[in-house]
């Protein structure tokens, strides 16, 4: 490689590599609702899938990181940004692997939390996409994912209320025991998505 081209500052496109993450994300969790409401082992294999590919997009991100001496945004941002995504449908796999290993099957409130997080992940894909040219706009979108966290944690806290007013026998115990830890994953969930819009909105303010 010449010596001039050495010296070259790399141009990677961070706000792609993290488009790119939010996207399948949004894939992933799209596919996470289907799998509630259809039951469908086809569609927890498609999650299973979707989250190791876009782990394989965020170790891309972290090594142009390492490499790029100057970025479009706060590398501490792109750093954090990425990883929040990245776990939004981390936890949706992991909610999978919960209900196979402890054979649970969706219930309503399942259904419902997985819509919510679904549009949550639709607000912070397009909050990312404006992010450059329109972010206004990206803020905009962060606060209705926002908003749509709120939604998710009251639900979360409805479905607690419900389980424990179901007791009735130690059968019932040990399947809210397990529920808990179920509607827990999603709640982690919701709280990530919720990091994810709070790390758009500082960068929106850092660039304006």
């Amino acid at each position: 490689m010449p010596f001039r081209r050495m010296l070259q500052p790399r141009r990677t496109d961070f706000l792609k590599l993290l488009l790119d993450q939010a996207q399948k994300t949004l894939d992933g969790m799209r596919a996470f609702e289907s799998f509630t409401n259809t039951d469908d082992p086809a569609m927890a294999q498609r999650v299973t899938d979707l989250e190791r590919e876009e782990d394989e997009l965020r170790l891309i991100l972290i090594d142009e990181l390492n490499r790029t001496f100057v970025t479009p945004i706060d590398r501490e941002d792109i750093f954090a940004l990425s990883r929040a995504i990245d776990d939004i449908l981390d936890y949706a796999y992991t909610t999978i692997d919960e209900m196979t290993l402890l054979k649970i099957h969706p219930t309503p409130r399942l259904q419902q939390m997985a819509g919510i997080l679904s549009r949550a992940a639709e607000e912070i894909y397009y909050a990312v996409l404006q992010l450059k040219s329109h972010p206004s706009v990206a803020a905009e979108h962060a606060a209705r994912a926002k908003s749509l966290e709120n939604q998710a944690e009251s639900m979360y806290r409805g479905a607690l209320v419900e389980l424990f007013e179901s007791v009735r026998s130690v059968e019932d115990v040990v399947n809210i025991l397990k529920m808990r830890e179920v509607y827990r994953h999603l709640s982690n969930a919701a709280d990530r998505g919720d990091e994810a819009a709070n790390i758009i909105g500082d960068i929106v303010v850092k660039t304006q």
